[in-house]
């Protein structure tokens, strides 16, 4: 079952404005409280040419043109978890329109772990500092007059967070759109069924609690959709839709799961990431690398 902290109102009714970025299928969204200039962003994207080496910042810039445009105050940067296919661009948001960054608590099990997969030393802290703000499960923290609170819902990742602010739930990589069904659990510190009783907690939320995915891949062609509502998973999840045991999802999970490549972008995305969206330390001459480990992923 979900616990909800007494001081949220499941009825407020939040603003959410939806970025999509092609390249990477990433939703980001701008989550404002209705009554005042406050704001979230959650999920935010930074541009990578891979072959190239090259960073750029224009699925940023249009959250932060929004932002002006609105004269909005950020006041939270959330991420649901660590990207493994999709680089955050935190910090560059953060520079240009402030708010603190935040991430599930468990950031520090990640940490650790591709920590030693990138070979990153001790000079790389695994205690969760660079970012500002570590969630543990049933965190409130505000947004304007809006009282959020964060769930843990691990499975895909160890710190996957559902971030519950109002009507609205940010889910993360935890679910997809109906048709899409659910997240790979495969990933170091990933497991089907613990994934499966996440998705039960964000489904025991009210039928009408609206759902932001942070992908979709518009199945079998259809048009790209981000929202949905518990209601429509609960009913029509072709994974977890009500009536799937436990080991029927981990059994469809698993096997799938068999078959799935790795992210395009795992490399980069997990080394920036991990750090809160900032890139691994320059080195004697100024420049900055990335690793590529060889049989370890």
């Amino acid at each position: 079952m979900t616990n909800i902290p007494h001081a949220v109102d499941l009825s407020a009714n939040p603003d959410v404005t939806a970025f999509f970025d092609e390249p990477t299928n990433t939703v980001s969204y701008v989550v404002k409280d209705p009554n005042s200039k406050s704001c979230a962003i959650v999920d935010s994207v930074m541009d990578i040419d891979y072959a190239a080496g090259r960073i750029t910042y224009e699925s940023a810039d249009k959250i932060i043109a929004f932002v002006l445009e609105h004269r909005l105050n950020v006041e939270w940067l959330i991420e649901t978890h660590v990207h493994a296919d999709h680089l955050s661009a935190a910090p560059y948001l953060q520079q240009k329109l402030g708010g603190k960054i935040g991430i599930g608590d468990n950031i520090t099990v990640v940490q650790e772990t591709f920590g030693k997969v990138f070979n990153e030393g001790t000079a790389f802290q695994r205690d969760g500092s660079q970012f500002d703000r570590l969630f543990k499960d049933g965190d409130e923290y505000n947004i304007g007059a809006l009282t959020a609170f964060a769930m843990h819902t691990p499975g895909h990742t160890p710190a996957c967070m559902t971030h519950v602010i109002g009507n609205a739930a940010f889910v993360g990589d935890t679910l997809f759109m109906p048709d899409g069904g659910s997240a790979r659990a495969d990933f170091p510190g990933g497991n089907a069924r613990t994934l499966f009783r996440s998705i039960q907690r964000v489904l025991a939320l009210p039928n009408e609690m609206r759902l932001f995915m942070c992908h979709d891949y518009g199945p079998n062609g259809r048009e790209i959709r981000w929202e949905t509502t518990v209601g429509e998973q609960r009913a029509h999840n072709i994974h977890v839709r009500d009536g799937i045991t436990e080991d029927q999802f981990v059994a469809t999970r698993e096997a799938r799961d068999k078959t799935l490549d790795m992210p395009k972008l795992i490399i980069p995305s997990l080394q920036v990431n991990m750090r809160a969206g900032a890139l691994p330390p320059p080195d004697e001459s100024g420049k900055r690398f990335l690793k590529v480990p060889i049989n370890v992923l």
